[in-house]
């Protein structure tokens, strides 16, 4: 049975919950925002049941819970150093750098140095589109996708999202991993003690299975055979090689530096080309289009999560009661008692 609680009530205890780990109120509050909307609009494997998990990287301070984000900018790019900040944090500001160098240039590709986990890719490129910008992002992950007799992973699932506008709609928001189905659904699976379906991951032998705990000892999938593993090349390239700082370098802290993932953040001013009526008029033109060839049940990516997360500010945001009592615990354990 799914609970419902009031998301203000939600987002305000998740944030206290932060600020025990010694993040900053106003850092911790973005970060606990971010988290909710992410569960209102549907992203269920990058909500709510992420926020054990970052407690116990923050106190272990493999996250950084008071970053000094610092960036340099040059013409059409920024490098964002998030010294260690968690990704609910080094996103959103780095949408905010970029949507501000948008003011005097037609794009700017952002490169997140030293972030930890964003979450769902697609609640930082709805921000961007928010804000008026299409976006792209990617975040490199250790190599987690393998072919069938593969003898280990070959590279990331590396997920990669994009953002757009629609004019008096929703924007559209589109977000994947590059394997066949993210490695969040399969730790859900593991903790109800379901299995996942064929096709979803190889065990540690390169084989298939529907283990979930296998599964976790193994590999994922990449969706479409060669061609995910195609993207997960090109987000490899953007998010890690663009990323990367000298071998030589040292690690500063050698559990942050695990737990670090590069990224990268390209935004396109629309209006910079061909001016915003026209935009706008091409993307009424061919979204009504895909809408009327596909019938009444045609929706644009971005549309569900839309509906869910107004239907969920008015009626309450859904949990399961497994994750339920997880909060609770976890608030037990930090002495914040958990909202009705």
């Amino acid at each position: 049975m799914n609970l419902h609680l009031r998301p203000d009530a939600l987002a305000e205890w998740t944030a206290a919950v932060f600020e025990t780990c010694d993040v900053p109120a106003e850092q911790a509050a973005e970060a606990a925002a971010m988290l909710v909307r992410s569960e209102l609009r549907g992203y269920r494997t990058h909500g709510m049941t992420r926020l054990a998990s970052y407690v116990d990287r923050l106190q272990s301070n493999a996250f950084n819970p008071r970053p000094k984000m610092t960036s340099r900018s040059f013409p059409g790019g920024i490098v964002l150093d998030a010294d260690g900040a968690m990704g609910h944090v080094a996103g959103p500001h780095a949408v905010r750098l970029g949507l501000e160098a948008l003011e005097t240039s037609a794009s700017v590709l952002i490169v997140l140095q030293s972030c930890a986990h964003l979450g769902a890719l697609g609640i930082h490129t709805l921000l961007a589109a928010e804000g008026g910008a299409f976006s792209m992002m990617g975040q490199h992950t250790p190599p987690a996708l393998a072919m069938e007799g593969f003898s280990g992973g070959a590279i990331g699932h590396n997920p990669i999202a994009f953002g757009c506008p629609v004019p008096g709609e929703a924007p559209i928001v589109f977000d994947v991993a590059c394997s066949v189905a993210a490695r969040g659904h399969i730790l859900l699976a593991a903790r109800e003690n379901k299995p996942i379906p064929e096709g979803w991951a190889l065990d540690a032998e390169g084989r298939p299975t529907t283990d979930a705990n296998r599964a976790l000892d193994g590999f994922l999938v990449p969706m479409g055979g060669h061609k995910g593993i195609g993207i997960a090349m090109m987000v490899e390239c953007l998010a890690g090689a663009l990323t990367a700082t000298a071998a030589t370098a040292p690690t500063p802290h050698v559990k942050r530096g695990d737990a670090m993932q590069g990224a990268f953040l390209w935004l396109v001013k629309p209006d910079s080309f061909n001016g915003q009526q026209a935009f706008s008029d091409y993307m009424r033109k061919w979204t009504q289009i895909y809408l009327v060839a596909g019938g009444e049940d045609a929706r644009l990516p971005g549309n569900r999560g839309d509906a869910m997360e107004r239907a969920g500010r008015k009626q309450g945001i859904a949990l399961p009661a497994p994750i339920i009592h997880e909060l609770q615990s976890l608030g037990e354990r930090l002495r914040i008692r958990f909202p009705d």
